[in-house]
Protein backbone atom coordinates (compact mmCIF):
# COMPACT_ATOMS: atom_id res chain seq x y z
CA UNK A 1 0.00 0.00 0.00
CA UNK A 2 1.45 3.13 -1.03
CA UNK A 3 0.12 6.33 0.82
CA UNK A 4 1.35 9.88 0.93
CA UNK A 5 0.36 12.64 3.51
CA UNK A 6 0.87 16.79 3.12
CA UNK A 7 1.45 18.80 6.41
CA UNK A 8 2.36 15.79 8.49
CA UNK A 9 5.17 17.65 10.39
CA UNK A 10 2.49 19.89 11.62
CA UNK A 11 0.05 17.23 13.20
CA UNK A 12 -0.32 17.40 17.04
CA UNK A 13 1.31 14.19 18.46
CA UNK A 14 -2.08 12.14 18.63
CA UNK A 15 -3.08 13.18 15.55
CA UNK A 16 0.07 11.80 14.12
CA UNK A 17 -0.27 8.45 15.76
CA UNK A 18 -3.85 8.01 14.71
CA UNK A 19 -3.05 8.57 11.20
CA UNK A 20 -0.31 6.18 10.99
CA UNK A 21 -2.13 3.66 12.89
CA UNK A 22 -5.22 3.88 11.40
CA UNK A 23 -3.20 4.01 7.80
CA UNK A 24 -0.79 0.78 8.41
CA UNK A 25 -2.48 -1.51 10.72
CA UNK A 26 -5.58 -3.80 10.94
CA UNK A 27 -5.76 -3.06 14.18
CA UNK A 28 -5.07 0.34 15.29
CA UNK A 29 -6.22 0.19 18.67
CA UNK A 30 -3.27 -2.87 19.48
CA UNK A 31 -0.59 -0.65 17.26
CA UNK A 32 -2.04 2.58 19.70
CA UNK A 33 -1.34 1.04 22.61
CA UNK A 34 2.10 -0.51 22.06
CA UNK A 35 3.48 2.93 21.37
CA UNK A 36 1.95 4.52 23.82
CA UNK A 37 3.80 1.59 26.42
CA UNK A 38 6.77 3.15 25.83
CA UNK A 39 6.31 6.38 26.91
CA UNK A 40 7.56 7.62 29.76
CA UNK A 41 5.39 8.27 32.88
CA UNK A 42 6.63 11.48 33.68
CA UNK A 43 5.42 14.06 31.36
CA UNK A 44 8.27 16.22 31.36
CA UNK A 45 10.87 13.58 30.69
CA UNK A 46 8.53 12.21 27.71
CA UNK A 47 8.52 15.92 26.76
CA UNK A 48 12.44 15.78 26.68
CA UNK A 49 12.49 12.79 24.30
CA UNK A 50 10.38 14.21 22.05
CA UNK A 51 11.94 16.79 21.32
CA UNK A 52 14.96 15.22 20.94
CA UNK A 53 14.25 14.49 17.16
CA UNK A 54 10.81 14.80 14.77
CA UNK A 55 8.05 13.65 14.09
CA UNK A 56 8.24 11.40 17.56
CA UNK A 57 5.41 8.91 18.63
CA UNK A 58 7.29 6.95 21.29
CA UNK A 59 10.32 5.64 22.25
CA UNK A 60 12.62 2.62 21.06
CA UNK A 61 14.34 0.93 24.28
CA UNK A 62 17.76 -0.72 24.29
CA UNK A 63 18.72 -3.05 27.81
CA UNK A 64 21.16 -0.32 29.78
CA UNK A 65 23.43 -2.92 31.41
CA UNK A 66 26.96 -2.38 32.77
CA UNK A 67 30.46 -4.56 32.89
CA UNK A 68 31.85 -4.50 36.53
CA UNK A 69 36.07 -5.42 37.25
CA UNK A 70 37.78 -3.48 34.18
CA UNK A 71 41.11 -2.50 35.32
CA UNK A 72 42.21 0.01 33.08
CA UNK A 73 45.55 1.80 34.48
CA UNK A 74 45.73 1.27 37.40
CA UNK A 75 41.83 2.00 38.16
CA UNK A 76 38.92 -0.04 38.06
CA UNK A 77 36.04 0.94 36.65
CA UNK A 78 32.00 0.00 35.75
CA UNK A 79 31.26 0.11 32.09
CA UNK A 80 27.74 1.19 30.75
CA UNK A 81 26.57 -0.39 27.99
CA UNK A 82 23.70 -0.12 25.83
CA UNK A 83 22.86 -2.44 23.43
CA UNK A 84 20.14 -5.56 22.52
CA UNK A 85 22.43 -8.11 21.43
CA UNK A 86 23.38 -11.41 23.88
CA UNK A 87 26.04 -12.29 25.31
CA UNK A 88 28.06 -8.79 24.11
CA UNK A 89 27.80 -7.70 27.97
CA UNK A 90 28.72 -10.82 29.36
CA UNK A 91 31.66 -11.41 27.34
CA UNK A 92 32.90 -7.89 27.88
CA UNK A 93 32.27 -8.56 31.40
CA UNK A 94 34.20 -11.73 31.70
CA UNK A 95 37.12 -10.55 29.65
CA UNK A 96 37.37 -8.05 32.37
CA UNK A 97 37.36 -10.31 35.30
CA UNK A 98 39.98 -12.32 33.03
CA UNK A 99 42.37 -9.09 32.63
CA UNK A 100 42.13 -8.26 36.26
CA UNK A 101 44.13 -10.96 37.81
CA UNK A 102 46.74 -10.62 35.08
CA UNK A 103 47.54 -6.71 34.68
CA UNK A 104 44.63 -5.14 33.67
CA UNK A 105 44.07 -2.71 30.70
CA UNK A 106 47.13 -0.60 29.16
CA UNK A 107 45.47 2.72 27.42
CA UNK A 108 47.62 5.65 25.89
CA UNK A 109 45.69 8.71 23.72
CA UNK A 110 48.03 9.13 21.26
CA UNK A 111 46.56 12.11 19.05
CA UNK A 112 43.56 13.76 19.47
CA UNK A 113 42.84 16.19 15.85
CA UNK A 114 39.76 16.43 14.21
CA UNK A 115 39.55 17.03 11.05
CA UNK A 116 37.10 19.58 8.71
CA UNK A 117 37.05 20.18 4.90
CA UNK A 118 35.28 23.48 2.22
CA UNK A 119 35.23 21.71 -0.96
CA UNK A 120 35.39 24.02 -3.68
CA UNK A 121 35.61 24.13 -7.23
CA UNK A 122 38.30 26.55 -9.45
CA UNK A 123 39.28 27.02 -12.92
CA UNK A 124 42.35 28.30 -13.13
CA UNK A 125 45.81 28.43 -12.34
CA UNK A 126 46.97 26.61 -9.40
CA UNK A 127 50.00 28.81 -8.78
CA UNK A 128 47.58 31.57 -8.28
CA UNK A 129 45.30 30.04 -6.18
CA UNK A 130 48.01 29.26 -3.91
CA UNK A 131 48.96 32.43 -4.01
CA UNK A 132 46.00 33.44 -2.58
CA UNK A 133 46.02 31.20 -0.20
CA UNK A 134 48.81 32.24 1.35
CA UNK A 135 47.47 35.69 1.60
CA UNK A 136 44.06 34.89 2.87
CA UNK A 137 44.94 32.43 5.51
CA UNK A 138 45.54 34.75 7.97
CA UNK A 139 42.34 36.15 7.42
CA UNK A 140 40.28 32.89 7.59
CA UNK A 141 41.78 32.64 10.66
CA UNK A 142 41.04 36.28 12.14
CA UNK A 143 37.61 35.79 11.04
CA UNK A 144 36.50 32.83 12.56
CA UNK A 145 37.94 34.42 15.91
CA UNK A 146 34.55 34.80 17.52
CA UNK A 147 33.60 31.12 16.89
CA UNK A 148 37.00 29.92 17.92
CA UNK A 149 36.92 32.36 21.39
CA UNK A 150 35.76 30.35 23.99
CA UNK A 151 37.61 26.95 22.55
CA UNK A 152 40.56 28.78 22.46
CA UNK A 153 40.40 29.67 26.02
CA UNK A 154 39.78 26.52 26.98
CA UNK A 155 43.00 25.42 25.13
CA UNK A 156 41.54 24.02 21.84
CA UNK A 157 40.95 25.78 18.37
CA UNK A 158 41.84 25.62 15.08
CA UNK A 159 45.51 24.04 14.57
CA UNK A 160 46.09 24.45 11.61
CA UNK A 161 44.77 24.86 7.43
CA UNK A 162 46.07 24.08 4.10
CA UNK A 163 45.11 24.33 0.66
CA UNK A 164 44.64 20.54 -1.02
CA UNK A 165 44.52 20.17 -4.56
CA UNK A 166 42.36 17.41 -5.35
CA UNK A 167 42.52 17.59 -9.32
CA UNK A 168 43.59 14.77 -10.64
CA UNK A 169 40.54 12.69 -8.95
CA UNK A 170 37.96 15.33 -10.17
CA UNK A 171 38.85 18.39 -12.49
CA UNK A 172 38.76 21.64 -10.83
CA UNK A 173 38.65 20.75 -7.30
CA UNK A 174 40.85 21.94 -4.41
CA UNK A 175 39.72 21.85 0.01
CA UNK A 176 40.85 23.82 2.37
CA UNK A 177 41.91 20.68 4.57
CA UNK A 178 41.77 22.30 8.32
CA UNK A 179 42.57 20.38 12.06
CA UNK A 180 40.84 21.31 15.07
CA UNK A 181 41.12 20.30 18.91
CA UNK A 182 38.11 20.29 20.15
CA UNK A 183 38.94 19.15 23.89
CA UNK A 184 36.20 17.87 25.56
CA UNK A 185 33.30 18.18 23.10
CA UNK A 186 32.66 15.74 20.23
CA UNK A 187 32.71 19.44 18.17
CA UNK A 188 30.77 19.07 15.15
CA UNK A 189 28.93 22.13 15.42
CA UNK A 190 32.06 23.82 16.16
CA UNK A 191 34.24 22.54 13.56
CA UNK A 192 30.89 23.10 10.63
CA UNK A 193 30.73 26.66 12.16
CA UNK A 194 34.58 27.41 11.39
CA UNK A 195 34.48 25.73 8.30
CA UNK A 196 31.40 27.92 7.15
CA UNK A 197 33.14 30.99 8.12
CA UNK A 198 36.21 30.08 6.13
CA UNK A 199 34.09 29.41 2.91
CA UNK A 200 32.64 33.15 3.22
CA UNK A 201 35.76 34.85 3.35
CA UNK A 202 37.61 32.68 0.94
CA UNK A 203 35.07 33.61 -1.32
CA UNK A 204 34.49 37.32 -0.66
CA UNK A 205 38.12 37.74 -0.38
CA UNK A 206 38.58 36.49 -3.87
CA UNK A 207 36.80 38.76 -5.25
CA UNK A 208 39.47 41.62 -4.06
CA UNK A 209 42.53 39.21 -5.13
CA UNK A 210 44.57 41.32 -7.90
CA UNK A 211 46.12 38.52 -9.17
CA UNK A 212 42.73 36.58 -10.20
CA UNK A 213 41.49 36.90 -13.60
CA UNK A 214 37.23 37.62 -13.64
CA UNK A 215 36.99 33.97 -14.43
CA UNK A 216 39.12 32.57 -11.58
CA UNK A 217 37.06 34.59 -8.92
CA UNK A 218 34.39 32.65 -9.45
CA UNK A 219 35.36 29.99 -6.68
CA UNK A 220 32.18 27.85 -6.45
CA UNK A 221 31.71 26.65 -2.82
CA UNK A 222 30.50 23.03 -2.83
CA UNK A 223 30.27 22.31 1.07
CA UNK A 224 31.81 22.90 4.40
CA UNK A 225 31.70 19.89 6.93
CA UNK A 226 33.48 17.91 9.37
CA UNK A 227 35.25 15.01 8.66
CA UNK A 228 33.88 11.28 10.68
CA UNK A 229 37.67 9.95 9.33
CA UNK A 230 39.80 10.90 12.07
CA UNK A 231 43.25 8.82 12.01
CA UNK A 232 44.74 11.25 13.79
CA UNK A 233 42.36 11.13 17.05
CA UNK A 234 43.86 8.00 17.54
CA UNK A 235 43.94 5.95 20.96
CA UNK A 236 45.75 2.47 21.95
CA UNK A 237 44.48 -0.20 24.41
CA UNK A 238 46.70 -3.59 25.05
CA UNK A 239 46.87 -6.17 27.27
CA UNK A 240 49.95 -8.21 28.01
CA UNK A 241 50.88 -11.50 30.39
CA UNK A 242 53.26 -14.04 30.31
CA UNK A 243 52.27 -16.54 27.93
CA UNK A 244 52.06 -19.31 30.58
CA UNK A 245 49.97 -16.92 32.92
CA UNK A 246 47.06 -17.65 29.83
CA UNK A 247 46.14 -21.01 30.92
CA UNK A 248 42.83 -20.95 32.04
CA UNK A 249 41.31 -23.73 30.48
CA UNK A 250 42.88 -27.37 31.44
CA UNK A 251 42.37 -28.70 28.23
CA UNK A 252 44.32 -26.40 26.51
CA UNK A 253 48.07 -24.49 27.83
CA UNK A 254 48.70 -20.93 27.65
CA UNK A 255 51.85 -21.77 24.94
CA UNK A 256 48.76 -23.71 22.87
CA UNK A 257 46.21 -20.76 23.53
CA UNK A 258 48.28 -18.20 22.15
CA UNK A 259 49.53 -19.82 18.97
CA UNK A 260 45.79 -20.60 18.08
CA UNK A 261 44.87 -16.30 19.45
CA UNK A 262 47.42 -15.08 17.00
CA UNK A 263 46.61 -17.00 14.81
CA UNK A 264 43.05 -16.22 14.03
CA UNK A 265 43.92 -12.74 14.31
CA UNK A 266 46.44 -13.13 11.51
CA UNK A 267 43.50 -14.39 9.65
CA UNK A 268 41.73 -11.10 10.15
CA UNK A 269 44.66 -9.12 9.40
CA UNK A 270 44.62 -10.76 5.85
CA UNK A 271 41.16 -11.85 5.14
CA UNK A 272 38.32 -9.36 4.79
CA UNK A 273 35.22 -11.62 4.85
CA UNK A 274 36.59 -12.80 8.55
CA UNK A 275 37.99 -9.17 9.29
CA UNK A 276 34.42 -7.47 8.91
CA UNK A 277 33.41 -9.88 11.37
CA UNK A 278 35.71 -9.76 13.71
CA UNK A 279 35.80 -6.01 13.78
CA UNK A 280 32.08 -6.13 14.64
CA UNK A 281 32.95 -7.46 17.15
CA UNK A 282 35.09 -5.10 18.34
CA UNK A 283 32.07 -2.65 17.32
CA UNK A 284 29.93 -4.75 19.65
CA UNK A 285 31.68 -3.27 22.51
CA UNK A 286 32.58 -0.08 21.44
CA UNK A 287 29.08 1.15 19.94
CA UNK A 288 27.32 -0.24 23.10
CA UNK A 289 29.24 2.24 25.26
CA UNK A 290 29.42 4.90 22.64
CA UNK A 291 25.27 5.10 22.92
CA UNK A 292 25.11 5.00 26.81
CA UNK A 293 27.26 7.66 26.72
CA UNK A 294 25.30 9.74 24.40
CA UNK A 295 27.72 9.53 21.59
CA UNK A 296 27.63 9.34 17.74
CA UNK A 297 28.57 5.72 16.82
CA UNK A 298 26.89 6.11 13.31
CA UNK A 299 30.09 8.57 13.22
CA UNK A 300 31.96 6.22 15.23
CA UNK A 301 31.42 3.30 13.04
CA UNK A 302 32.15 4.63 9.50
CA UNK A 303 35.28 5.99 10.95
CA UNK A 304 36.67 2.77 12.16
CA UNK A 305 35.78 0.70 9.13
CA UNK A 306 37.55 3.17 7.24
CA UNK A 307 40.67 3.28 9.28
CA UNK A 308 40.61 -0.42 9.27
CA UNK A 309 40.98 0.02 5.05
CA UNK A 310 43.90 2.63 5.33
CA UNK A 311 46.50 0.33 3.54
CA UNK A 312 44.01 -0.56 0.63
CA UNK A 313 42.70 -3.50 1.50
CA UNK A 314 39.93 -3.55 4.81
CA UNK A 315 41.88 -5.79 8.01
CA UNK A 316 41.44 -6.40 11.55
CA UNK A 317 41.88 -3.43 14.22
CA UNK A 318 43.37 -5.44 16.48
CA UNK A 319 47.16 -7.22 16.67
CA UNK A 320 48.70 -10.34 18.89
CA UNK A 321 52.12 -11.49 19.25
CA UNK A 322 54.48 -13.36 21.43
CA UNK A 323 57.89 -11.95 22.18
CA UNK A 324 60.32 -12.97 24.62
CA UNK A 325 57.55 -15.46 26.21
CA UNK A 326 54.99 -12.70 26.84
CA UNK A 327 52.01 -12.37 24.69
CA UNK A 328 50.43 -9.06 23.92
CA UNK A 329 46.84 -8.27 22.48
CA UNK A 330 46.36 -4.69 21.48
CA UNK A 331 44.24 -2.07 19.11
CA UNK A 332 44.69 1.51 17.87
CA UNK A 333 41.70 3.02 17.04
CA UNK A 334 40.44 6.49 16.05
CA UNK A 335 37.50 7.73 18.38
CA UNK A 336 36.31 10.86 18.16
CA UNK A 337 34.31 11.26 21.55
CA UNK A 338 32.61 14.20 23.96
CA UNK A 339 31.46 14.31 27.19
CA UNK A 340 30.04 18.08 27.33
CA UNK A 341 27.55 19.29 24.36
CA UNK A 342 24.85 16.95 22.84
CA UNK A 343 22.79 14.82 24.83
CA UNK A 344 25.63 14.76 27.68
CA UNK A 345 23.96 17.03 29.04
CA UNK A 346 20.11 16.06 28.34
CA UNK A 347 19.29 12.43 28.63
CA UNK A 348 18.78 11.48 32.23
CA UNK A 349 20.42 7.77 31.36
CA UNK A 350 23.54 9.42 29.57
CA UNK A 351 24.02 11.75 32.90
CA UNK A 352 24.08 8.92 34.74
CA UNK A 353 26.23 6.97 32.88
CA UNK A 354 29.22 9.59 32.61
CA UNK A 355 28.83 9.71 36.58
CA UNK A 356 29.25 5.91 36.48
CA UNK A 357 32.49 7.00 34.25
CA UNK A 358 33.27 9.26 37.22
CA UNK A 359 32.63 11.86 34.89
CA UNK A 360 35.42 11.17 31.95
CA UNK A 361 36.97 13.48 30.27
CA UNK A 362 37.00 12.82 26.40
CA UNK A 363 40.35 11.70 26.23
CA UNK A 364 39.06 9.48 29.50
CA UNK A 365 36.37 8.43 27.80
CA UNK A 366 38.43 7.31 24.53
CA UNK A 367 40.58 4.96 26.36
CA UNK A 368 37.77 3.46 28.43
CA UNK A 369 35.56 3.05 25.04
CA UNK A 370 38.33 1.26 23.17
CA UNK A 371 39.18 -0.88 26.08
CA UNK A 372 35.57 -2.27 25.85
CA UNK A 373 36.44 -2.86 22.31
CA UNK A 374 39.39 -5.17 23.04
CA UNK A 375 37.95 -6.36 25.91
CA UNK A 376 34.75 -8.05 23.69
CA UNK A 377 36.85 -8.95 20.38
CA UNK A 378 39.42 -11.14 23.43
CA UNK A 379 35.72 -12.46 24.48
CA UNK A 380 34.83 -13.82 21.14
CA UNK A 381 38.35 -15.26 19.71
CA UNK A 382 38.49 -16.78 23.07
CA UNK A 383 35.99 -18.62 22.62
CA UNK A 384 36.30 -19.45 18.70
CA UNK A 385 39.94 -20.85 19.78
CA UNK A 386 38.65 -22.92 22.30
CA UNK A 387 35.12 -24.21 22.63
CA UNK A 388 33.45 -22.66 19.86
CA UNK A 389 31.43 -19.46 19.81
CA UNK A 390 28.30 -20.99 19.58
CA UNK A 391 28.37 -22.50 23.44
CA UNK A 392 28.19 -19.28 25.07
CA UNK A 393 26.34 -16.97 22.45
CA UNK A 394 23.52 -19.78 22.34
CA UNK A 395 23.25 -20.05 26.10
CA UNK A 396 22.87 -16.66 26.44
CA UNK A 397 20.32 -16.42 23.55
CA UNK A 398 18.34 -18.75 25.14
CA UNK A 399 16.12 -16.55 27.05
CA UNK A 400 15.10 -14.66 24.13
CA UNK A 401 13.91 -18.11 22.27
CA UNK A 402 11.92 -18.31 25.50
CA UNK A 403 10.64 -15.40 25.43
CA UNK A 404 9.27 -15.97 21.62
CA UNK A 405 7.68 -19.22 22.60
CA UNK A 406 5.72 -17.11 25.37
CA UNK A 407 7.40 -19.41 28.66
CA UNK A 408 6.35 -19.01 31.63
CA UNK A 409 8.62 -18.32 34.59
CA UNK A 410 8.68 -21.46 36.16
CA UNK A 411 8.92 -23.15 32.25
CA UNK A 412 12.14 -20.58 31.82
CA UNK A 413 13.45 -21.87 35.08
CA UNK A 414 13.52 -26.00 34.11
CA UNK A 415 14.41 -25.24 30.57
CA UNK A 416 17.46 -23.08 31.57
CA UNK A 417 18.74 -25.55 33.92
CA UNK A 418 17.95 -28.32 31.12
CA UNK A 419 20.31 -26.52 28.66
CA UNK A 420 23.17 -26.18 30.98
CA UNK A 421 24.03 -29.84 29.50
CA UNK A 422 21.90 -29.95 26.21
CA UNK A 423 22.83 -27.57 22.78
CA UNK A 424 20.97 -24.62 22.32
CA UNK A 425 19.12 -23.83 18.96
CA UNK A 426 15.79 -22.50 18.35
CA UNK A 427 14.80 -26.36 17.31
CA UNK A 428 15.61 -27.65 20.46
CA UNK A 429 13.75 -24.99 22.56
CA UNK A 430 11.02 -25.49 20.61
CA UNK A 431 10.56 -28.99 21.31
CA UNK A 432 11.64 -29.39 24.29
CA UNK A 433 9.28 -26.61 25.60
CA UNK A 434 6.25 -28.71 23.42
CA UNK A 435 7.28 -31.52 25.46
CA UNK A 436 6.88 -29.60 29.01
CA UNK A 437 4.10 -28.51 28.28
CA UNK A 438 2.35 -31.73 27.08
CA UNK A 439 3.68 -33.03 30.27
CA UNK A 440 2.07 -30.59 32.48
CA UNK A 441 -1.21 -31.11 30.84
CA UNK A 442 -0.78 -34.37 31.23
CA UNK A 443 -0.74 -33.85 35.03
CA UNK A 444 -3.40 -31.77 34.93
Amino acid sequence: MSVSISGFSKLSKSEKMDWLTKTYFSNSKKALRVLRQYWNQDDKLQQLHDEFIENTISNFYLPFGVAPNFLINGKIHTIPMAIEESSVVAAASNAAKFWLKRGGFKTQVLSTTKIGQVHFMYHGSRKTLQKFFDVVKPQLLQDAKPITKNMEQRGGGITSIELRDKTADIAGYYQLHAAFETLDAMGANFINSCLEQFAKTFQKEAQHFSDFSEAEKNIQIVMSILSNYVPDCLVRAEVSCKVEDLNDNKNISGEEFAAKFIQAVNIAEVEPYRAVTHNKGIMNGIDAVVLATGNDFRAIEAGVHAFASKEGRYSSLSHAKVEDGVFTFWMEIPLALGTVGGLTGLHPLVKLALKLLQQPTAKELMQIVAVAGLAQNFAALRSLTTTGIQEGHMKMHLMNILNQFEATNEEKQLLTAHFKTHTVSHNAVGDAIKKLRVMSNGND
